[in-house]
């Protein structure tokens, strides 16, 4: 009888699917090596008083490489987390940022606890008991290593990170930098909360724009009306849901949480099905749609669809599902949800792979506008908003003397109308998805031996990363 071939790790899918985009850079093997491996790994442990008893709670920060300062990357909080994942998500974070242009390099964190088991207040002492271990170890800074939000931390942790750290670095001018994903009224950016989602919604929308691959799919172009399946309703799958609902024209029929999956062909509203969820606790029971229970939770990823969003774990779908993938586009919103054996089978299938270390970094996008924005000390927008609004102002003036046609209140406010913090931050962000998603695909269109976007994204991340070590002079 033959074994059963053992599943990836994520760890191991990461970097099979370097080693195959490798062989078609051409780059020196010493020079492949240095870029695929992890430069700095940091295991700890450290105790917390948690309801008068000392909890001992096990933690990562891995900073996968540092052709260019600082390291940029998440902090995750999860009874999950080991150091394989952890090097796994840092090494994703350095090709990321190199395939939106952001002048990081990749790292990743990670505290091995249930963040739902904890109150605020215990979360607090865990958080801040972290960070003070990062700064004794000089494992955070605006110029050294800048962490986020991830799965199970959000803004409130990271305004606990920045706290800290100031605590430790008093006077030092540029520390809110040290960390982004914080709250607006701690020095954070607008538009940062939905980065990630409008990025997955920005690089759907321009994938499915491109008659040429959409013909191949037997879909037409354009997002209107295309049906999409959702996997996690937290942060990303949610704001990837209602964006993709309200301002692309999707029709959600089908969503899978840890809770269960519901499935409704005539369509679900997003917003409706959000505020039902937090009404009840659950996503199931939902009017009108099918219920799938807990166990059964995992048939979200076999619904048939035009879309499917991984927006959860990785490792969702493996050899023992994927023969009974349906959806046509798989859009990664999460990181490694396909491992590399499962997704040979997806391509010898046909189906279109939108990769997550392209499609998913809308976060560290804007995130380095974050940063940017910390150490500027200005909000963008300040300085030329006005100044806009009044030029076009005089403008709309002109061509109603000269056309004798007045224009309507709501037409002049449209027009006049100057740019605030979050429209430039998304106006970066769109511009920043479309440009590497044809970055990505003009590889894959020019090269016969690429067939898919994963590893032309990966041929063109690892080359742009060689241009900097071969800048350095490191390498001959």
């Amino acid at each position: 009888m033959t074994k059963p071939k053992p599943q990836l790790s994520f760890y191991d899918s990461v970097q099979a699917f370097f080693d195959n985009a490798a062989v078609h850079t051409g780059l020196p093997q010493g020079l492949l090596d240095q870029i695929k491996v992890c430069n700095a790994v940091y295991r700890m442990k450290f105790p917390v008083k948690i309801n008068g008893e000392v909890k001992v709670v096990e933690a990562y920060r891995v900073q996968h490489s540092h052709h260019r300062s600082p390291t940029k990357g998440g902090i995750r909080y999860s009874n999950h987390v080991n150091q394989e994942e952890v090097m796994a998500l840092a090494t994703l974070m350095t090709f990321k940022c190199a395939i939106v242009d952001v002048p990081f390099g990749g790292a990743k964190g990670g505290v091995k606890i249930n963040p739902w088991d904890y109150t605020p207040d215990q979360l607090e002492k865990i958080t801040r008991r972290y960070t003070s271990e990062l700064v004794k170890r000089n494992f955070i800074g605006p110029s050294i290593d800048v962490p986020a939000p991830d799965y199970g931390t959000g803004e409130r942790e990271m305004a606990w990170i920045y706290d800290t750290y100031r605590t430790f670095k008093d006077g030092e001018i540029d520390a809110a930098g040290c960390v982004t994903g914080k709250p607006v009224t701690q020095q954070g950016i607008r538009g940062r909360t939905e980065a990630t989602g409008r990025g997955v919604y920005y690089g759907i929308r321009e994938a499915v724009n491109h008659a040429e691959d959409m013909k191949r799919l037997g879909l037409t172009t354009g997002l209107a009306g295309k049906t999409m399946v959702i996997q996690g309703l937290g942060n990303v799958g949610s704001y990837t849901g209602m964006i993709s609902q309200d301002e692309g024209g999707v029709k959600i029929i089908g969503i899978g949480e840890v809770e269960g999956a519901i499935y409704k062909p005539d369509g679900i509203d997003i917003h409706d099905l959000i505020r039902f969820r937090k009404e009840t606790g659950s996503i199931l029971n939902y009017p009108g749609a099918q219920n799938f229970s807990k166990e059964e939770r995992g048939k979200v990823i076999e619904f048939d669809c035009d879309i499917l969003v991984p927006a959860a774990l990785e490792n969702e779908i493996t050899l023992k599902n994927v023969h009974n993938v349906k959806a046509k586009i798989i859009a990664e919103a999460a990181n490694g949800p396909i491992t590399s054996d499962a997704e040979k089978v997806l391509i010898e299938k046909g189906v279109w792979v939108i990769p997550d270390l392209f499609l998913n970094a809308g976060g560290v996008t804007v995130s380095y506008f974050e940063w940017l924005k910390n150490l500027s000390h200005m909000r963008f927008g300040r300085m030329e908003k006005r100044f806009n609004q009044n030029i076009m102002a005089e403008m709309v003036t002109v061509i109603e003397e000269k056309t004798g046609k007045p224009v309507t209140d709501i037409q002049r406010q449209t027009l006049v109308r100057g740019a605030d913090e979050i429209d430039l931050v998304r106006s970066g962000l769109e511009e920043t998805m479309i440009s590497a998603y044809n970055q990505i695909r003009d590889i894959m269109m020019r090269k016969s031996d690429i067939k898919d976007l994963r590893t032309a994204a990966f041929v063109n991340a690892i080359n742009k990363i060689s241009s900097d070590y071969l800048n350095l002079g490191i390498f001959p």
